[in-house]
């Protein structure tokens, strides 16, 4: 009884370790290129948050336009959708 308890224990921490999230461009929810919604897909965030702030990154400095075109750049397609 003992043994089974302390093999229960010991089992119950075990978990099988999940495959690492890998970035891709969103083939589903696009605008231009599927960066926007790739990156909401990632953070499992809504999409409209992530354009929103890229609409404020390209007000304050312009950044987020060269940010945009290395990540569309960097970034394949999701190959899963």
């Amino acid at each position: 009884m003992v043994v089974v308890r302390l093999y229960n224990i010991a089992m119950s921490d075990y978990r099988v370790p999940e495959e690492p999230h890998k970035l891709y461009r969103s083939r589903r929810d696009r605008k231009l290129l599927g960066v926007c919604g790739g990156l909401a897909e990632y953070f499992n965030i809504d999409s409209g948050l992530v354009r929103l702030g890229l609409v404020v990154l390209i007000l304050i400095g312009g950044s987020g336009v060269l940010a945009y075109i290395v990540t569309a750049i960097v970034l394949d397609d999701n190959p899963f959708q």
